[in-house]
């Protein structure tokens, strides 16, 4: 038993050491791969006929142009080698005009050089190719020093052997020792593949088109911002997701529209009744009993008001560039005519599109939050070319950190935590947050600097 434990155990510590290092290597590929569609495409595009082309130029080097020029060069030195015979067998052809007509008709211009040493070995091609192969078919066939040149005349190979008596030159046509028209199949697949995938890029970014339409649509919306011109579009996939889209849409338009007419319909009621309420109170007289019930009826209004305000969110309004710097000096003026001591600054490009009604009540909830608990307020804005931050910070008493998502729902208070001379319906938060995440951005709670509380509220421009 002990043994066979052992044996997992090291099966299971192996496994484990594969599992790593497969996942190692896998963060490591998606750290290169590309993360858009548009390049990805691309790739599974590219990639395959690099590969496809690779290995089509390989065989072809490998199977037919190394063998077609080894067979032209052995012929040619086959040639050589049967004037070399011819040249031994005949010495009665002094001046060797027989040996060079026979040359001709092998399409070889042959001539003799007196004896001596070769010239030194001259610079060899890139592609060396004809170089070994002339090389090896020389030494294989003749078996005699030899000096080849395929560099110094573009079209002429020239071949020197040694003989006993004098040194033998022959020039051939490099044609007939190599396979030069090789380059032309290169050339004609390398630029058939690329017209074929510059075509390919043109199509495909016409495809990945309907694809970020939808996805700005789908951002403009997330954001309370409205698409006018966009419809299905591209494959039947992405128009069938841009259709569904669009339901999805008006889906959630109509349901905000059927509670606003409701809530529309509940606040008509309640306010007649309040009004009456305040009527009747009016013409009862003055007293101190009466004098509380005003208050209580007062109260009640703003509960309903604030109540309404929530449920309401801020359907109905459109948005539109706004100047923030401007907004934020409103509210700090709001606030000094309230008897607190504000300081407003703004860095950035100040012109934001927003719903400019409710997102002005989004931070005059979080200003008044702070002018309710503390005595001095700070406000900042800061715009770059993707958030526009608003920081409201006071010298208050502050939330404990382990609060500070509580205090965002609905009807909740926390005036032992804050002040117990202060009250309200619990809503302000509640609504500020429901309208930054209309816009597509959301407020966080801190510490502030100032020994309060900093409330940030971040949305996308």
């Amino acid at each position: 038993m002990s043994t066979i434990d052992t044996g997992l155990t090291l099966l299971k510590s192996a496994a484990g050491r594969v599992s790593a290092a497969n996942g190692w290597m896998g963060n490591a590929f998606k750290g290169w791969m590309p993360t858009g569609l548009y390049a990805r495409a691309l790739l599974i595009m590219i990639v395959p006929m690099v590969i496809l082309q690779t290995v089509v130029a390989f065989v072809f080097m490998e199977r037919h142009w190394n063998t077609v020029t080894r067979r032209l060069s052995a012929a040619v030195v086959q040639d050589i080698a049967a004037l070399i015979d011819v040249y031994k067998s005949y010495p009665q052809d002094k001046d060797r005009a027989q040996l060079k007509s026979i040359g001709q008709r092998l399409q070889l211009v042959v001539d003799f050089l007196p004896a001596g040493d070769m010239p030194p070995p001259g610079p060899k091609p890139f592609f060396s190719l004809l170089d070994q192969t002339l090389s090896v078919q020389l030494g294989r066939q003749i078996g005699r020093s030899f000096w080849i040149d395929t560099v110094g005349r573009s079209n002429l190979v020239e071949i020197r052997i040694q003989l006993d008596d004098a040194v033998m030159r022959v020039f051939a046509q490099r044609s007939a020792a190599y396979a030069s028209n090789s380059e032309i199949f290169l050339f004609w697949m390398v630029g058939t593949s690329s017209i074929l995938l510059i075509v390919a890029v043109l199509f495909l970014r016409n495809q990945i088109k309907p694809i970020l339409r939808l996805a700005d649509a789908a951002e403009s919306f997330g954001k309370g911002r409205e698409a006018p011109n966009f419809r299905p579009r591209g494959a039947r996939e992405v128009r069938r997701a841009a259709v569904a889209f669009l339901e999805m849409k008006s889906r959630i338009e109509r349901t905000m529209e059927q509670r606003t007419a409701m809530l529309a319909g509940v606040s008509h009621d309640l306010r007649t009744i309040l009004t009456r309420f305040k009527l009747e109170l009016a013409l009862i007289g003055d007293s101190p009993e009466l004098e509380g019930m005003r208050k209580d009826v007062d109260e009640m209004s703003m509960m309903l008001e604030d109540y309404l305000a929530f449920a309401r969110g801020d359907s109905g309004e459109q948005s539109q560039p706004t100047d923030m710097a401007q907004a934020l000096e409103e509210l700090r003026s709001d606030a000094e005519r309230h008897g607190h001591t504000a300081t407003v600054a703004f860095n950035g490009l100040p012109v934001v599109t927003v719903k400019p009604a409710s997102f002005k009540r989004c931070l005059a909830n979080l200003v008044t939050n702070a002018a309710r608990y503390g005595k001095s307020i700070a406000i900042t804005g800061q715009r770059d070319h993707r958030y526009l931050t608003v920081t409201v910070d006071d010298d208050g008493p502050g939330i404990p950190a382990h609060l500070r998502e509580e205090v965002f729902k609905p009807f909740l208070r926390l005036d032992n935590a804050r002040n117990q001379d202060e009250g309200g319906t619990g809503l302000g938060l509640a609504i500020a947050r429901d309208i930054a995440r209309s816009h597509g951005g959301d407020i966080t709670l801190g510490d502030s600097p100032m020994g309060g509380l900093r409330a940030s509220v971040r949305i996308p421009v």
